[in-house]
């Protein structure tokens, strides 16, 4: 029996839809693949990058609380983060075109 997304702590209804989208139908499916992976896909899928996004994700998967993650933990976090996003949402693109990628100026390629 698979059991929803958002039955894992800190992530409710909008992780439920955007982890479906991403084709990531359960909570036992997000386990299996972890924090990274899971992240990837829902980059590749659509959803916009945001750290505080991962870092609940990575601190709901270890049963903590969303905001219990701090100093030298979140660096290392957001490192991972910076990686993924750069390997997932940012493939491909120069560095100029990153940073106008990150304050919304390049439109996303559409998918056929």
């Amino acid at each position: 029996m698979s059991t929803p997304v958002s039955s894992i702590r800190n992530l409710g209804p909008a992780m439920d839809a955007a982890c479906a989208k991403a084709g990531i139908p359960d909570a036992e499916t997000l386990r299996a693949l972890g924090p990274d992976e899971t992240y990837r896909r829902l980059l590749r899928a659509g959803t916009r990058p945001h750290f505080i996004g991962y870092y609940v994700l990575v601190m709901g998967l270890q049963g903590r609380p969303w905001n219990d993650c701090k100093g030298d933990e979140k660096k290392a976090l957001r490192a991972r983060f910076d990686a993924i996003k750069a390997d997932s949402f940012d493939s491909g693109l120069s560095e100029f075109e990153r940073v106008l990628n990150d304050i919304g100026v390049i439109e996303k390629p559409r998918q056929a």
